[in-house]
């Protein structure tokens, strides 16, 4: 769900994101057209089992907080296996 998204002073966007039991995101990049993709997900609430982050070089990441670069690191999330995952997802681009 899009919470909110602007264009100025910076490109930005917020989501809360919800991964059912069976979801999973395959590994992949996000190309942006100009500037440096950045990306902020705080885990609200983990999956009872499955549902891992993965990301080949995060700038900075613990149990419940993950900054990278999704532009230039490959990131996936493992099959949600039981329970549900949420995210609260902001993304940035700086030029």
């Amino acid at each position: 769900m899009l919470i909110c998204t602007a264009r100025w002073p910076i490109k930005f966007d917020m989501y809360i994101l919800r991964f059912p039991e069976g979801s999973e995101i395959a590994a992949h990049t996000d190309k942006v057209a100009s500037g440096k993709h950045f990306r902020l997900n705080i885990v609200l609430k983990k999956a009872r089992a499955g549902g891992k982050f993965i990301c080949t070089a995060p700038l900075y990441e613990n149990s419940r907080i993950k900054l990278f670069r999704p532009d230039i690191c490959e990131h996936q999330v493992t099959r949600v296996t039981s329970g549900s995952r949420y995210i609260l997802s902001i993304g940035w681009i700086k030029n």
